[in-house]
């Protein structure tokens, strides 16, 4: 019997202004990440939280931003196609 990880789900991108107001977009056991030079939106489950490569692209983050997040959501600096590819690994396990 195996379980399923809850797929990733994209928003557009959109400005800093209208974060606060998506915002209750986001699901219970989600939250969201900015990824790429457009700043595109996921929301993804919290569980990849706990993923050692989410959590590399995690340390990318505070290294390059600190914990100033401007977006209300995380930045993550890497391109669309890096984060993909980390996500889609975590749906085999």
């Amino acid at each position: 019997m195996g379980f399923r990880l809850p797929a990733i789900r994209r928003a557009s991108s959109f400005t800093a202004r209208q974060a606060s107001s998506k915002s209750e977009d986001i699901p219970k056991g989600y939250f969201a990440v900015y990824i790429g030079e457009k700043q595109n939106r996921f929301v993804i489950p919290i569980s990849y939280l706990n993923q050692p490569s989410f959590q590399d692209l995690l340390s990318q983050a505070e290294e390059e931003f600190g914990y100033d997040h401007r977006m209300g959501g995380l930045t993550i600096p890497c391109s669309e196609d890096v984060f993909q590819h980390t996500i889609s690994c975590f749906k085999g396990q």
